[in-house]
């Protein structure tokens, strides 16, 4: 049977580090919203010359 090479001993990883790269992770793969329809938004109030 071949010799396996041992195993390194896993990193310690704070859940610090652990929680912010599952939050980058998920930013980065989240896609944009899309853009809402023209109709549903206010329209820009219109300003008025003085007199």
């Amino acid at each position: 049977m071949p010799e396996t090479e041992p195993q390194s001993e896993p990193t310690a990883v704070s859940m610090y580090d652990l929680l912010a790269s599952c939050a980058a992770a998920r930013a980065v793969s989240t896609p944009p919203r899309a853009p809402e329809p023209e109709s549903r938004q206010a329209p820009a109030p219109r300003h008025r010359e003085a007199a």
